[in-house]
């Protein structure tokens, strides 16, 4: 593992000094190993971990480059970290993800046009209407990632990403205050989307704000058991 960890950290080392840019391919392994002082074997193990990273990535026949490099495709790593998290975890993220998320709403509402609103507004109609749990939480999904990618910055809109997606698996849509629950969210969304329409970016922040901390009381009281199941929420269901 020492081992592993060297020819890691050598690999990054070069990767951070600017010694391996962006799409360009690694020196054979045995220039490799000699430079880092590691065997194959553990110059092998470092590559797949950085490449479970986001920083390489292997072409079939071809060999192993540095990635593209863009923070939205490497945050996404971060995600198995929070997929394990336990409900207290999660709602220690809250305080991360409201702060991210009301700085998105705010860039989205001085940078989106009308299509975005009207995005959020289909979306929000969909969500009033839907019945299916799993459908509830894909459209729940796409209505917060519309806002963020909205926003301008990709990197911001990956990593609110990663924190909602330990969200999945803790419903309240199932509980005995679903009714409750679905009322208090859906005058959530209509807020933020009243602010957007009129493009007040501090409106919008403290809609969002507000509508992440209504989601944050709920489950600090409902406490609801995670699931055992992947969601399935890749896609939003369509009309």
């Amino acid at each position: 593992m020492a081992a592993m960890d060297t020819a890691a950290r050598g690999l990054r080392a070069m990767i951070a000094g600017g010694e391996l840019v962006a799409g360009q391919q690694l020196l054979p392994e045995p220039e490799l190993c000699a430079r880092l002082g590691v065997s194959r074997g553990s110059l092998r193990e470092a590559v797949r971990s950085l490449a479970a990273l986001g920083m390489l990535e292997s072409r079939h026949g071809s060999g192993t480059y540095v990635s593209a490099l863009h923070p939205a495709q490497m945050l996404g790593g971060f995600s198995a970290v929070v997929d394990v998290l336990p409900l207290d975890g999660l709602l220690e993220l809250f305080d991360v993800r409201r702060a991210l998320e009301s700085h998105a709403a705010s860039l989205a509402a001085a940078r989106a046009d009308a299509s975005v609103v009207e995005r959020l507004r289909a979306l929000h109609d969909r969500l009033v209407e839907a019945q299916q749990e799993d459908e509830l939480h894909a459209l729940d999904r796409e209505f917060h990632a519309t806002i963020c990618r909205a926003s301008g910055n990709e990197a911001l809109a990956a990593l609110t990403e990663v924190l909602r997606s330990r969200g999945r698996h803790y419903s309240v849509y199932d509980t005995e205050q679903a009714a409750a629950v679905r009322r208090a969210s859906d005058l959530g969304h209509e807020a933020v989307i009243h602010a957007l329409s009129v493009r007040d970016p501090a409106a919008a922040a403290a809609a969002i704000s507000a509508h992440l901390s209504q989601t944050e009381t709920w489950l600090r009281r409902l406490r609801p058991a995670p699931s055992t199941e992947e969601p399935g929420l890749d896609e939003v269901p369509r009309a």
